[in-house]
């Protein structure tokens, strides 16, 4: 199974910094959509990423228009996470699927509304209370991602650890 994070115009490079984190961590793909509200190389991001970057593939797109032209929703397993999503994020069968694209929006808006109206049945929420916006970009993408992976009996992550077996 291979696991695509897709970062629509991120705007806070910590965050960003952090997903890449996770992403090195679970081994998924980090697309990043431009423009990006900082440039990649901030202190910012490569602080929060720490020195996980050389074990991460990154693949940059000049627009989101140019990411669904090389990927198209329709030929892909992709999902777009919204706070608006018709469906809970642990509902897909992800385990049924060989390669899976999981799109974030911007911290401020999120994915443009028209996108997610024409794939309505692909949108995926995280519950949370109604008198709360949204959670904090980088803490979605880490709770969808795992939820993934846990549907994959987490494959390809280490299963045990060998640290108290000294």
């Amino acid at each position: 199974m291979k696991l695509n994070i897709v970062l629509v115009e991120p705007e806070i490079p910590q965050n960003t910094g952090n997903i890449a984190r996770t992403c090195a961590a679970i081994g998924a793909k980090l697309h990043l959509v431009y423009p990006l509200g900082f440039s990649i190389s901030e202190k910012a991001v490569k602080r929060a990423g720490l020195d996980y970057w050389d074990k991460l593939e990154i693949e940059e797109h000049i627009s989101l228009e140019k990411f669904l032209e090389k990927y198209p929703p329709e030929k892909n397993n992709m999902f777009f996470s919204t706070t608006k999503g018709k469906h809970i994020y642990s509902e897909p069968d992800y385990g049924s699927m060989d390669e899976i694209f999981i799109l974030f929006g911007k911290e401020t808006k999120g994915l443009p509304e028209d996108l997610l109206l024409k794939y309505i049945n692909k949108t995926i929420r995280i519950p949370m209370r109604e008198s709360l916006r949204s959670l904090n970009l980088a803490n979605s993408v880490c709770v969808v991602a795992y939820d993934v992976f846990r549907q994959c009996n987490f494959f390809g992550l280490e299963e045990i650890s060998s640290y108290f077996d000294k």
